[in-house]
């Protein structure tokens, strides 16, 4: 009897502690959940693919920099429409956009804002062939890929025209390659516009080209490409939680200003589409260039110098390459950077 009332109490005992334990995982489950409820959800939509122009997005998801601003943050290409025009429409909170793109956003009234700079100083000029191109005037003759935009068919007519070119003489095409130094060493093209953090080291490490950064022949060149932006009601409405993904973003870059070949790494293995995989040594040096490029010598990551912001488009303006006048100080804003 004595042995059977212990047996009953030992397993008594057991079962008590399995209804414990389930009770604390029921509770830690809950208290997951809740935690989770209890993030703010945003939505990030990129320009393009994924890039070196990104990586200190992917290193705030990858190091848990949102996670520790509470926030879930969801990164997207843009699949229908552009980003600024998902980002516009409040389908995303934040996007990737360039300045001169911008600019017709902008006349149009579209609800949108640029928050942060990713980059310092404009990294956009021409590629060419090499020997083609020692100045802008040897655009002269040229078939020029292109996406057809007014602002740079503005910008390379007039960059030309100042070396001494005859302008007219560029045969503008409509078409744009997945590789710009495999096209001009075919000579599907003879030039085009590309960002040199990414076009730019791909061709280096291909051949030898010529390559001239826009801001080297006019001062108001020196626009920003790329440039993160919101949604304007978003910002008004939700202006901590803008703040909180920015200062998880600044994060993010600063850190792969500090570990550029870490970034790479975490950019190729961030990448869902698999296209960098097998594209390291590339990655790297693209890495290795634009982590100096991200703040270089401005005040910090992501200021604005209202001044250079304003020069474009008044040059834009006074060029005719827009065909109303974005007042000054339009489109942009430091105030949700810390």
């Amino acid at each position: 009897m004595k042995k059977l009332i212990s047996l009953v109490l030992a397993l008594a005992l057991v079962l008590s502690l399995a209804a414990c334990a389930k009770n604390e995982t029921k509770k830690e489950e809950t208290k997951t959940q809740a935690s989770s409820a209890e993030k703010t959800k945003i939505t990030l939509c990129l320009d393009y693919t994924p890039n070196t122009n990104h990586s200190g997005i992917f290193i705030a998801q990858n190091k848990g920099y949102f996670e520790a601003e509470n926030l879930e943050v969801e990164i997207i290409q843009p699949e229908e429409g552009t980003a600024t025009e998902l980002c516009a429409a409040g389908k995303v909170q934040l996007a990737i956009d360039f300045q001169d793109y911008l600019a017709p956003s902008y006349i149009q009234g579209l609800g949108i804002t640029a928050v942060a700079a990713i980059v310092n100083h404009n990294t956009a000029g021409i590629l060419a062939r090499k020997g083609e191109l020692e100045t802008p005037k040897g655009l002269e003759n040229d078939k020029y890929a292109t996406y057809m935009a007014p602002i740079e068919l503005a910008m390379t007519d007039y960059l030309c025209q100042s070396a001494g070119g005859d302008a007219s003489t560029i045969n503008y095409i409509e078409d744009y390659p997945t590789n710009a130094a495999e096209a001009l060493n075919n000579n599907v093209f003879d030039s085009l516009c590309i960002y040199y953090a990414w076009d730019g080291i791909n061709a280096e490490m291909t051949g030898d080209f010529d390559f001239v950064f826009y801001k080297d022949y006019e001062e108001a060149f020196d626009y920003y490409s790329p440039v993160i932006i919101a949604n304007n009601d978003f910002l008004k409405n939700d202006t901590e939680t803008a703040k909180a993904a920015l200062r998880a973003i600044k994060k993010g870059y600063e850190y792969a200003i500090a570990n550029p070949d870490e970034a790479a790494e975490i950019l190729i293995n961030s990448d869902e589409t698999g296209a960098l995989r097998g594209r390291e040594e590339f990655v790297k040096k693209s890495q290795q260039w634009i982590s100096k490029q991200y703040v270089a010598d401005g005040k910090s990551w992501g200021y604005i110098d209202p001044a250079r912001w304003n020069a474009f488009y008044k040059w834009c303006f006074d060029n005719k390459a827009i065909d109303k006048e974005i007042p000054e100080n339009t489109g942009f804003s430091n105030d949700y950077l810390d």
